[in-house]
């Protein structure tokens, strides 16, 4: 069993998937828009393209003639998919699955409006004057984010009017693609957020990871760790919700499902249909598979028997504060002398002011509190510094 496998997209996420690929046999093409790219570094082969240019797109999956098609990233000419499915190509999870989620309008009307989960109240903006419209009928404040978009770029809570030009600017250029348009959210008071990694398979059932915890700045990730606490009524509720938005999409692989606690209930947030940033903390061990094996392994049709959790963990990224074409690191020893602690450096040829460039990650036994894990994952991360 061996297969070849276009990789879209070659960030920390993707870099991880392709070691995974490579431990049992798979060979790997992996794609992004700049050379040595970290999944690059350890892929059997890569090609430079804007993945946005159809054709592009459609000149290397000719070229490779891969077994599966597996996007990492939102800025993608999805609706070529569809005609990769017609060729026998396998896209992960889906061509559905990937045009839904890489745009947040279409995922959130799946979820709000075909399968009556609980959302927040949401409207759409094309632009700034239409926008002072939907924050009019969302109410003060909101959140806004542009329909394509990752790591939280673009993305900004609206707390007075005059914060509505600004936000929308913001979102502009913040968004990927070609589409020019905002999702206007109103403001959910969540007491925490998670993410539910969900497992898809090829003719067995769906699998729930232990739930993760996160906190956000800027909308992109700074701290997770697992397990996350949750009322059992709340956990079946958000596995209820994860199981109906990925069956309506279909396919085979792991889904990052993102929830809101509240006093209320169990708010659906957002979906990716890949490995999440907030699961980095199953490569503390965790689990007994990580969530990039999970993902393999579902694409595969390899059964996955069952998810455990076999330690409690924690992960804080390692941000860079600069703007450097030959980053390096410094601190690495300190944290390597540190028990139950690891780091993962992510090999990205630049950095920028909030770059994510590593992760640190800590385990303890299931009993130990998730909190002191944390504060000791963040405490680590601050001893790693990225020099210019």
């Amino acid at each position: 069993m061996k297969y070849k496998i276009l990789l879209l997209g070659s960030g920390e996420l993707g870099k991880e998937f392709v070691i995974a690929a490579q431990r049992i046999g798979q060979t790997i093409i992996a794609v992004d828009s700049y050379e040595n790219a970290p999944a690059m570094q350890v892929a059997d082969g890569f090609e430079v393209i804007n993945m946005l240019d159809g054709d592009a797109l459609d000149r290397i999956v000719a070229k490779h003639q891969p077994d599966f098609i597996v996007p990492e990233i939102e800025a993608i000419r999805t609706e070529r998919f569809y005609d990769y499915e017609q060729q026998g190509i396998t896209v992960v999870p889906s061509a559905k699955a990937a045009n839904f989620t890489m745009n947040r309008k279409a995922i959130r009307d799946l979820a709000a409006k075909e399968l009556g989960l609980r959302t927040a109240n949401y409207r759409y903006a094309t632009t700034s004057d239409e926008l002072k419209k939907a924050v009019s009928a969302i109410g003060i404040p909101c959140v806004v984010k542009p329909l394509m978009s990752s790591s939280g770029k673009g993305q900004s809570t609206i707390k007075s009017e005059s914060d509505i030009e600004k936000a929308w600017r913001y979102a502009v250029e913040g968004s990927r693609g070609d589409v020019v348009e905002v999702i206007v959210e109103a403001f959910v008071n969540f007491n925490s957020e998670i993410t539910l990694l969900t497992v898809t398979q090829n003719g067995n059932p769906t699998l729930f990871c232990p739930p993760i915890g996160h906190r956000q700045e800027r909308g992109d990730y700074q701290e997770s760790w697992q397990p996350a606490q949750i009322s059992e009524e709340a956990l079946r509720e958000a596995k209820e919700m994860a199981a109906k938005v990925t069956e309506a999409l279909g396919g085979a692989g792991l889904f990052g499902v993102e929830f809101f606690l509240t006093d209320e209930g169990v708010y659906f947030s957002e979906l990716s249909p890949r490995p999440h940033d907030t699961g980095m903390v199953t490569l503390a061990g965790t689990q007994n598979f990580n969530e990039f094996e999970l993902h393999l392994r579902a694409i595969l049709s390899l059964p996955i028997f069952e998810i455990t959790l076999e330690k409690a963990g924690a992960s804080a990224v390692i941000l860079a504060s600069e703007n450097s074409n030959n980053p390096t690191f410094s601190g690495l020893e300190k944290v390597a002398f540190l028990p139950k602690t690891d780091f993962r450096i992510f090999g990205k040829p630049s950095s920028r002011p909030f770059r994510r460039m590593g992760v640190v990650l800590v385990n303890d036994t299931a009993e130990k509190p998730i909190t002191e894990l944390v504060e000791k994952a963040k405490a680590a991360a601050k001893l790693i510094t990225v020099n210019t």
